[in-house]
């Protein structure tokens, strides 16, 4: 199970839990929502993980893209040390050599930006999913702090959501 499962179980605890009368306010079991926070809260080192692992791959896929692009080069200096014999070969095996060294740059540097462009957009997803969670989490404690204010804090709610 993920933090946005986790996440979910928690938002149909609450939308499942029954409505004080005369009140916007519910009841939840505390230990039951206590419980599924603690889940939640051991679920985030793992997703933290994830992501670290992500950022490892990326280096490794760009050192790839780098040791391809060494061997794409060293080919091309065997081929142009092959062609030598005329000026004509020679010159068109360097403009080869210098086609396939940017060809091998630009993959490298293209990998690179859509590793950056993935991680990125997981880690902005992990950024959205922590910052609901903790909302949720301050609006929590706010409410076990202030037992009379549950209408008040409701009313926050529905302005914030407007």
């Amino acid at each position: 199970m993920d933090v946005n499962d986790k996440i979910d179980e928690i938002a149909d605890l609450v939308e499942s839990a029954r409505s004080v009368p005369m009140s916007a306010s519910c009841m939840l079991n505390r230990g039951q929502l206590l419980d599924l926070l603690d889940e939640l809260r051991d679920l985030l080192p793992e997703d933290v993980k994830r992501a670290e692992l992500l950022l490892r791959d990326r280096e490794a896929v760009v050192q790839e893209g780098r040791e391809e692009a060494i061997r794409i080069v060293e080919r091309g200096r065997a081929e142009r040390e092959r062609l030598v014999m005329t000026s004509d070969v020679v010159r068109e095996a360097r403009d080869e050599a210098a086609k396939i060294v940017g060809d091998a740059e630009n993959e490298a540097r293209d990998r690179r930006q859509e590793l950056d462009d993935y991680c990125d957009a997981k880690l902005a997803s992990f950024e959205v999913t922590l910052h609901k969670t903790l909302a949720a989490v301050d609006r929590g404690r706010e409410r076990l702090r202030d037992p009379h204010g549950f209408g008040r804090l409701r009313e926050e709610q529905d302005d914030d959501e407007r």
